[in-house]
């Protein structure tokens, strides 16, 4: 028998997520911010867990993500979300916690408290947008930010003597005992938007479990800090982002 119910007009029209709200988003054309927001509203919905989940968000692009996700929020120092996480996770274990982090405020200002956190296995789900700079305060170097690529801080390219490497936190959130899903996905297009939507409900399931943290990295572009249209920067991930951040499930447990 056909269910009925599931071919009527009305459930065939695409609807906006019902925890997204009204409020007109910020991001320039062409950022991956809001298809990631999309998702995670998308998700918990789905989940039925819209009353039990609580975002942390802290300083950069994202920095206002409460105001678009109709869910708890919690505003965290820049770079301290997962230590905020954590405490919301031990007082409220019941509770979807997870924390919405950049680059800049989680492999860098954040360093410390992204490792130990995921190390601890706390069960959090940390995503993270990789865009290889800092986008909101001017276009700097990043600690993901690539061999070669210039940006305001580094005009000529960034160079090993003098800047370093750049730095692949989720391959060491993998070597960590405390994880048990760490992976990397990316929303330029429909087929991995899919992808990295059913990362994320992987992520939060393994967390309402209780199996420990989980790392969802999702390579993004940043058309305003790149200086390109965002035709250009998908088409610059693509060339120079995937090669160097692979994309796809790095640990599972």
């Amino acid at each position: 028998m056909i269910n009925q119910d599931i071919i009527q007009p009305e459930n065939l029209v695409y609807r906006k997520p019902r925890l997204l709200n009204d409020t007109p988003m910020h991001y320039c054309p062409g950022c991956s911010h809001s298809v990631v927001h999309k998702l995670i509203a998308e998700v918990i919905e789905e989940m039925g867990l819209e009353e039990r989940a609580v975002g942390i968000s802290p300083v950069g692009c994202a920095v206002f993500a409460y105001n678009y996700i109709d869910i708890d929020w919690i505003e965290a120092a820049h770079g301290r979300a997962p230590a905020i996480a954590c405490a919301a996770k031990r007082l409220w274990p019941e509770n979807l916690v997870f924390t919405y982090q950049g680059d800049g405020d989680l492999a860098c200002i954040g360093t410390a408290e992204t490792i130990h956190s995921l190390n601890r296995g706390d069960n959090i789900v940390i995503i993270f947008v990789n865009n290889a700079i800092y986008g909101m305060t001017g276009g700097q170097m990043a600690p993901t930010t690539l061999m070669g690529m210039k940006t305001s801080t580094c005009p000529y390219g960034r160079q090993a003597d003098l800047h370093g490497f750049p730095l692949k936190i989720t391959e060491i959130a993998a070597s960590l005992e405390g994880t048990c899903y760490v992976t990397r996905q990316a929303v330029h297009n429909v087929a991995y938007i899919r992808r990295a939507k059913a990362a994320l409900r992987k992520a939060f399931e393994k967390s309402m479990l209780g199996k420990g943290s989980s790392l969802v990295e999702i390579v993004s572009t940043c058309s305003s800090g790149w200086k390109k249209t965002p035709e250009e920067a998908n088409q610059w991930m693509e060339d120079h982002m995937f090669p160097f951040y692979k994309l796809g499930d790095l640990k599972e447990k």
